[in-house]
């Protein structure tokens, strides 16, 4: 018996519907005469109630897939929800445990311009404020005339004293700026954050003893006595002694600050601890919307659909948030290109895996579609069939055939592209970090193993020596398997009726 598809069955409901107001029309004006007795012995006043009762199943059949596709819906919209907050978590969980990903991240900062240049100028002002160069100068060259100058030189070395201060403080802003944008500080910044990896969850769980400081008032601070220390050592090795002066300095340098911090701290142990299974969840709410759906390949399409606008708002809340992260940042504290570099540098991990999630989507979204029981897909899926069976009949003319080999690959097509569906998923789930070069990679070799798979499997033929149609496998199960597109008509048939006999 053939199956019937959902736009038949809503096609046939549509007719007994017809069919019944056509009965009720005629049972009203059969009552309006006196020798109406009914139809077929069946009294006329009850053909509506019987009509009714057949037409209940029907109704009740139509009611139980609302309520699965409702089911369905909810499913997939949480699934599709908890992408952003599981891309979050999932890279808090990265950048707080695994030290090789948070150095990878940080220490290009060291070879940035614009941080070289905010580092630079955070340093020379601390060291002018703990060193007074003028007095330094003053000192220097009241000494030198004390000595026994004449007026003509006193005054002239008198006059010297500002050219000297600011001598001094160009040397300063060049020994600095040589250690900052030497090749060993990039090293030496490297193995800083290395080390201070674990500085960073010690702030996070407000350790005064972090290098990374944390202030009450949502501010972030990096310490500078290491820098300075450097720049210390490096302007000794120039000759400009005073810097011996320069104290140990344990001062900070603001670099973010935010009354959403404290609550960054009071989140950390939940973004660890969900950082492992969070996305795992939302995967499992998306599996359940599609296997629970009556109809598995278009709640597979939508589903990645609602997949990639979720991604998509979040890769837009990215950028809004560069801008607000920027707009909350007194200049004064932070310059505006600073917060921004650091802003994507923080927001950079994150955005990446986001758009590796949307090309995901769009992925499944396309291959879902493809395979699917749609009437586009079945055409370009027939038309393929039909360049592959050209191929291997011309290759058949000229002698070349694939033997035994291809016709076990016939028999094991099912299973083999299983496999190669199996494969391509374990590597999008499991191979970290996911990339966009990864997935589309991935899809490319599964794809180019599917028509290999096409062109070298070998159909039975019939009496004509021509290929047998391959069925369409989603023309009977869907991508999803078992009957989630289609239903069998002993579902939808409704009870026997006898109907009005035909009157002259």
């Amino acid at each position: 018996m053939a199956r019937l598809t959902n736009a038949e069955l809503l096609r046939r409901i549509d007719d007994l519907e017809a069919e019944n107001i056509a009965l009720r029309s005629r049972d009203r004006a059969a009552s309006s005469t006196p020798d109406s007795d009914g139809v077929d012995g069946i009294p006329t006043k009850e053909l509506p109630d019987l009509l009714d009762g057949a037409a209940t199943p029907v109704r009740r059949k139509h009611r139980r897939n609302w309520s699965w596709t409702l089911l369905a819906t909810v499913l997939i919209v949480i699934g599709a929800i908890l992408a952003p907050v599981a891309v979050v978590a999932s890279w808090a969980k990265v950048e707080l445990t695994d030290t090789d990903r948070f150095v990878a991240a940080y220490a290009p900062l060291a070879t940035d311009p614009v941080f070289r240049a905010y580092l630079t100028d955070e340093t020379v002002a601390i060291v002018n404020q703990q060193v007074d160069i003028d007095q330094l100068t003053s000192e220097v060259i009241d000494g030198i005339t004390q000595l026994g100058t004449g007026p003509v030189a006193t005054r002239a070395l008198e006059a010297l004293k500002g050219p000297a201060a600011e001598g001094i403080r160009t040397l300063i802003r060049s020994g600095v700026s040589n250690v900052i944008t030497s090749d060993a500080f990039a090293n030496v910044w490297a193995q800083a954050l290395r080390v201070s990896h674990t500085q960073l969850v010690a702030a996070l769980q407000n350790d005064p003893n972090a290098a990374i400081d944390l202030g009450a008032n949502g501010s972030i601070g990096i310490q500078l006595a290491p820098i300075i220390e450097a720049v210390k050592q490096n302007l000794v090795a120039q000759g400009i002694t005073f810097a011996d002066r320069i104290p140990t300095v344990d001062r900070t340098i603001t670099i973010a600050q935010s009354d959403a911090i404290p609550t960054v701290q009071l989140a950390y142990g939940l973004a660890i601890a969900a950082g492992a299974w969070l996305p795992w969840v939302g995967l499992l709410f998306l599996a359940a919307g599609v296997l629970v759906a009556r109809r598995r390949a278009v709640a597979l399409v939508w589903s990645a659909v609602a997949l990639a606008l979720s991604t998509a708002l979040t890769l837009a809340a990215f950028g809004i948030g560069a801008i607000v992260f920027s707009a909350s940042i007194s200049p004064s504290v932070l310059p505006s290109n600073v917060a921004s570099l650091l802003f994507d540098t923080v927001a950079g991990a994150m955005r990446d895996t986001a758009v590796s999630v949307l090309v995901l989507a769009i992925v499944v979204a396309v291959v879902a579609w493809y395979s699917g029981p749609f009437e586009v897909p079945r055409r370009l899926r027939g038309f393929f069939s039909a360049g592959v069976g050209w191929i291997r009949s011309s290759a058949k003319a000229h002698g070349v055939s694939t033997g035994r080999t291809g016709e076990w690959l016939w028999r094991q097509r099912a299973a083999i592209r299983v496999v190669v569906a199996i494969g391509a998923a374990a590597i999008v789930l499991f191979v970290r970090p996911l990339t966009v070069g990864g997935i589309v990679w991935t899809l490319v070799v599964a794809v180019v193993v599917i028509a290999l798979l096409e062109l070298l499997q070998r159909p039975p033929v019939d009496a004509d020596g021509e290929d047998l149609a391959d069925e369409d496998p989603a023309d009977a199960e869907g991508p999803a398997g078992g009957a989630a597109d289609v239903v069998e008509p002993s579902e939808v048939e409704a009870p026997s009726v006898p109907l009005p006999a035909a009157r002259d």
